[in-house]
């Protein structure tokens, strides 16, 4: 794999509870699809969606006081199985997904106020639903990455990550192969899943209303069932961590 194409679809409404995400995004693609062919959804692409349009779609919305900035606390303490830090109004903390990030991944940017959103209830099952609804209404053989922004221990900045795939592999395996000197890998697992997610939120933004991006050349190989939640959360006994 030489060279990677990615562009974000436009035109996807704003989400509500109940709607049919698959539809929304196949009808978004072929209308972009009428005036630029090359937009067209193909089989082997990689859909990132951005898990808060996945989140509205399933209803993951819990009302809160929008005149209390720490009024969404309550719902961290909920969907936390684990606090891991605390300072001042933040909190880190391990969600039943095996996740670890900042107050549960619970968000309050672009939705209503008075409203949480909560991360989706099982990121890969809504993944193999995107994709099974997308093989219906589009006629296409896609995978879906559902992603989501995080930070990272020890580093500034935030970069997206997968929460959930589905038709692809989350992890690339080298180990047993050779690098380019001929050195066998003994441990490269490549978290190829939260690489796309990062390279396709250039293309959709923080802000610029595009929760959908197509990755277009990825290696066919990589294509087959996956998980994020069962190849890429580590055991608590192998993580030096915990």
């Amino acid at each position: 794999m030489g060279r990677l194409e990615i562009f974000g679809i436009e035109g996807i409404p704003q989400i509500t509870r109940g709607d049919d995400l698959a539809g929304i995004i196949a009808d978004a693609a072929s209308r972009s699809a009428a005036s630029s062919p090359d937009n067209a959804l193909r089989d082997g692409d990689v859909l990132v969606v951005a898990s808060k349009i996945v989140s509205k779609a399933e209803g993951r919305l819990e009302p809160i006081d929008p005149d209390d900035p720490v009024s969404h606390k309550p719902l961290v303490e909920r969907e936390s199985v684990r606090i891991i830090r605390r300072r001042g109004e933040l909190i880190i903390s391990e969600t039943k997904h095996g996740f670890v990030c900042a107050n549960a991944g619970i968000d309050m940017s672009n939705v209503e106020a008075g409203w949480a959103l909560l991360l989706p209830d099982d990121p890969d099952r809504s993944a193999r639903r995107l994709r099974d609804g997308l093989r219906a209404r589009a006629g296409v053989e896609v995978a879906v990455i559902v992603s989501d922004t995080f930070g990272r221990a020890w580093r500034r900045g935030l970069t997206d990550v997968a929460l959930g795939c589905a038709g692809i592999g989350a992890i690339l395996d080298l180990r047993g192969t050779v690098d380019a000197l001929g050195r066998e890998l003994h441990v490269t697992e490549v978290a190829v899943v939260d690489e796309l997610a990062g390279a396709a939120d250039l293309a959709m933004g923080k802000a610029a209303g595009i929760p959908v991006a197509v990755v277009r050349g990825v290696d066919r190989s990589w294509l087959r069932d996956g998980s994020v939640r069962s190849e890429i959360v580590r055991r608590p006994d192998e993580d030096l961590f915990r």
